[in-house]
């Protein structure tokens, strides 16, 4: 690819941050969390914040390490700055969820969960460190249906791993024996059934060769492209579709699946969109739109991106498929980190006035806010479509929301919801105050060399809007302080957070979040909302995968109908609980609860009891209610 000299030093100069910002822009954004906009939501005087921050009093002194050559004082333009994953799962059995961080520099981690609040660190017994690459990120499931949780591990060009659960806290490799020695520039790892044979299949989604031929030894590691430009001509990479034999070892189907992409791919959700019985697929992709692909039910997938949503985020990391307005359907939330707002300075005040009032709107080119200050920025936008293939016609810059309208339609109304935000990386969805509806926690933020950006915490309002409450429930400002206690290159390092994921760790019947932040230790926001009504749901299938991912469950009490789905991982290099929870605010009774299975099984629970788990199993030799192709 050829730049003319212009392009090679006057836009590279006057917009060398803001090129920072393409692969980074969404995140420079004001401080909402730290001083209070004169809009923001009040807590009730009557009680206290909905969350506190206790990662250390609880054990998770995991910390997260960046790469000082690529994101430390020499500042590169690449993916090394988006951070790593965390993946919840019960490993040993004990019906708690435990917790895995992922690493970029130095060995993962692995939590068990005390049952008090408390985590252990047990990587050492369990040997899944792999402090010997850079991972990115993890996924627990049952792939082989005995009963134990696995773990897959994805990295960038180091090879991912599988580790088989054995039993009594102990792993092993199995990644040869599987058939899954894929090596590349590796996202998210996630497992599904998409052909409901009752075994989870793999999907890795994947960027472009963006990295040096040669090996960092020392670091493990392989030095990234230091220009936007670099990126823009790094060879693109395919996904990758597995199929599980059942016999503990996988086949590649990419080639003939139909969900190789197009490249640089991030995220992906699965939800049967339109009802026909098979998982469909959303992937997200950081240079371009994000693509919808209909499962055919024969092994293939087709792009129905256009025809079914429209324009999608050109450039959407993180994503989720959650029912914001207890309609019984499945919305799909996409959250856009490289399209809203350049700025080509990470310091100065003006910039962070300009994302203040910038912070919610879309623009119709990818240049966005910049266009306001930056010379020459119409040649500068047209070398960058040229460089990413932008069109127009396909992609929206900013934040998605498509509400889903039934018979294979949605609607897309992010603004209209107040899901349009800044900086934002991934998405962590669940009912944090039991009042009935699901909220939404957005970790965001960029790090050194830029200004501190707050992370949001969206409450459903009930009326398919949300508010921000960061503030007012005490998730933002950090408890720790906007910056970390050692600097870089002389200079502040603000914080910032990456992969969210949600669970009861507590076993209250209220949910946590943890996050895993960029350079820093983690986030372990406790839920303290006052007490209401919920119930939850722990599913093992029998016809169906183990795992019960994609099992489908509405709760019916009264008029009201509200709908939850056991997801794999999802959200933003994150996997949170399979546990289904449902807060029930001040309902004193369930009418029924409806389970749909991945085998098609319909499986009814008649007033199940309140402010309780209850395990429950696909009934064996059930007939499905519906025909499959």
């Amino acid at each position: 690819m050829k730049f003319s000299r212009w392009i090679g030093i006057a836009f590279v100069a006057a917009i060398s941050a803001i090129l920072i910002m393409i692969y980074l822009h969404k995140r420079s954004g004001p401080i909402k969390g730290s001083l209070a906009d004169a809009t923001e939501y009040q807590r009730p005087a009557e009680r206290g914040p909905g969350f506190r921050e206790r990662a250390l009093g609880a054990g998770l002194n995991f910390r997260q390490n960046l790469l000082p050559n690529e994101q430390g004082a020499d500042y590169k333009i690449n993916p090394y700055d988006h951070g790593s994953g965390i993946a919840v799962g019960d490993y040993d059995g004990d019906g708690k969820d435990d917790v895995y961080f992922v690493n970029q520099l130095g060995a993962n981690s692995l939590y068990h969960n005390n049952g008090d609040g408390t985590f252990t660190d047990v990587t050492r017994s369990a040997g899944v460190g792999l402090g010997d690459r850079l991972c990115v990120a993890a996924t627990f499931a049952d792939y082989d249906n005995s009963g134990r949780q696995s773990l897959f591990v994805t990295s960038t060009r180091g090879g991912n791993v599988l580790f088989k659960n054995l039993g009594a806290g102990k792993f092993k490799d199995a990644t040869k024996e599987a058939g899954l020695t894929l090596v590349g520039h590796c996202q998210t790892a996630l497992f599904f059934d998409y052909d409901n044979d009752g075994y989870l299949d793999l999907l890795v989604t994947r960027t472009a060769d963006w990295t040096a031929k040669e090996l960092d030894q020392a670091a493990h590691y392989y030095p990234g492209t230091e220009s936007l430009w670099g990126l823009a001509g790094s060879v693109k990479e395919d996904n990758v579709l597995y199929h599980n034999n059942g016999n503990g070892t996988f086949t590649n189907v990419t080639e003939q699946s139909g969900l190789k992409g197009k490249g640089w791919c991030v995220d992906a959700a699965v939800f049967d969109y339109d009802g026909d019985g098979y998982l469909d697929v959303l992937i997200t992709c950081m240079f371009g739109p994000s693509r919808l692909y209909h499962n055919n039910g024969n092994g293939t997938f087709t792009d129905v991106t256009q025809q079914t949503l429209g324009r999608t985020s050109w450039g959407g990391m993180g994503c989720k498929a959650f029912d914001f307005n207890n309609d019984g359907k499945l919305d799909l939330y996409i959250v856009d980190m490289h399209s809203d707002m350049w700025l080509p300075s990470q310091n100065d005040p003006k910039m962070l006035a300009i994302a203040r009032a910038n912070q919610y709107k879309k623009f119709p080119r990818v240049s966005g806010a910049a266009r306001e200050y930056v010379p020459n920025v119409d040649e500068a936008e047209r070398q960058l479509a040229d460089a990413f293939h932008i069109k127009y016609e396909e992609v929206l810059f900013g934040n998605t929301f498509f509400k889903n309208l039934g018979g294979g339609k949605f609607e897309e109304m992010s603004d209209r919801a107040g899901l349009e935000n800044f900086w934002p990386w991934g998405i962590a969805t669940g009912d944090f105050d039991n009042d009935g509806f699901e909220d939404v926690f957005v970790p965001a933020g960029m790090g050194y060399p830029f200004f501190y950006w707050p992370n949001f915490l969206l409450m459903n309002n009930g009326n398919e809007t949300f508010t921000d409450h960061a503030h007012a429930e005490e998730i933002e400002p950090p408890l720790r302080g906007f910056y970390q206690e050692g600097q870089i290159a002389g200079k502040p390092a603000a914080r910032s957070s990456r992969a969210a994921a949600v669970a009861d760790f507590t076993g209250t019947g209220k949910l946590d979040i943890i996050v895993n932040n960029f350079n820093d230790l983690p986030y372990y926001f406790q839920n303290q909302f006052p007490k209401r009504n919920f119930v939850q749901f722990r599913l093992r299938g029998t016809q169906s995968n183990r795992d019960a991912i994609g099992a489908v469950v509405r709760l019916y009490s009264g008029s009201d109908i509200m709908t939850r789905q056991v997801n794999p991982a999802g959200g933003y290099l994150a996997q949170s609980s399979k546990t289904i929870h449902f807060g029930l605010g001040d309902r004193a009774r369930i009418d029924r609860v409806e389970i749909t299975w991945p085998s098609g099984v319909r499986q009814i629970i008649q007033q199940p009891a309140l402010n309780a788990l209850h395990p429950i199993e696909e009934p064996r030799g059930g007939a499905p209610e519906r025909n499959r192709r």
